[in-house]
């Protein structure tokens, strides 16, 4: 577990570029007189004057998409688990996912904080009591699920049109890799969230499974739910490939550690990185984790 812990063309024509901004802007013009209104995953229906100017993120896939939306100036803080872009480690961090730090997210005075799957309902109801607005966005674990809080926090901040943009990028990369891969064998795959004491992976019910047979692979996991795992399992089942983890040296640790350097699939050298985040987060590099998937399962597909 010691690795595992510390656990997103062509330059349009200056005339174009300009009559595009204008009518974006009387498009968000538009939209903020007439209020702004979303009903969160909590189902709470949220009501905006207008367009909020400060913000707080306490979701790493909104801090990425609020980045990709290009409207990364309204953020006065973030979670202390952002770490994408790399532009985000200079904006105040307020606390974790699941513990923010109220009286410190107070003192900034947010128009809005926008938390995700982890937001505790407590922090909702000390927030309300102060006059700051929650909304808690977190979709449903599939890749329509990462579309709608795409086009809410792009409602919210006025860029609809972009978050559709951005949306129409994603659900053409999906297209793309399913159909690079459609009618190749599928290597089984063996996905580490955790290892050492206890292995955890992603069972049948996770949305990393989707992505592993969207992908073109098997998940030797598939019949599992949830994320307990074991290395007896792992040895039995035989994944031809690994996908773990690029940060804190998970990849070092894993084939060394006892065990798991002994494992067919790592003899073989089929032991793969990389950016979970890609993968776990709702946000717009979420078709980009699938592409990179899909090549480390099936590389001459995207020869």
């Amino acid at each position: 577990m010691k690795g595992i812990k510390k656990l997103t063309g062509l330059l349009l024509v200056l005339i174009f570029t300009l009559s595009f901004a204008a009518c974006n802007n009387k498009e968000e013009k538009k939209e903020e007189s007439k209020g702004i209104k979303i009903t969160d995953s909590y189902n709470r229906e949220i009501s905006l004057d207008k367009t909020p100017e400060r913000v707080v993120t306490l979701s790493p896939g909104a801090t990425e998409t609020i980045f990709a939306l290009g409207k990364q100036n309204v953020l006065v803080a973030r979670s202390d688990y952002d770490d994408y872009p790399s532009e985000v480690s200079k904006i105040p961090s307020v606390g974790s996912l699941n513990q923010p730090n109220v009286e410190k997210i107070a003192e900034l005075k947010p128009d809005l904080v926008i938390g995700g799957a982890h937001f505790p309902k407590e922090a909702i109801e000390k927030f309300n009591e102060l006059g700051i607005k929650v909304a808690v966005l977190y979709g449903s674990e599939d890749f329509e699920g990462s579309y709608k809080n795409i086009m809410d926090i792009a409602q919210v901040l006025g860029v609809k049109e972009k978050g559709r943009e951005i949306v129409d990028g994603m659900k053409k990369k999906v297209s793309e890799v399913e159909a690079k891969v459609k009618g190749l064998s599928k290597p089984k795959l063996y996905y580490v969230v955790g290892f050492g004491k206890q292995d955890f992976t992603a069972g049948g019910n996770t949305f990393i499974n989707q992505l592993i047979e969207k992908a073109g692979g098997e998940n030797i996991a598939k019949d599992v739910q949830g994320w307990k795992y074991s290395f007896e399992k792992i040895v039995e089942n035989n994944p031809e490939i690994i996908v773990l983890s690029d940060k804190f040296d998970t990849k070092k640790n894993f084939i060394s550690a006892d065990g798991y350097k002994d494992l067919s699939v790592v003899k073989n050298g089929k032991v793969f990185e990389i950016d979970n985040n890609m993968l776990n987060l709702q946000g717009p590099r979420q078709s980009d984790g699938l592409e990179a998937l899909a090549k480390i399962l099936h590389p001459e597909a995207f020869k």
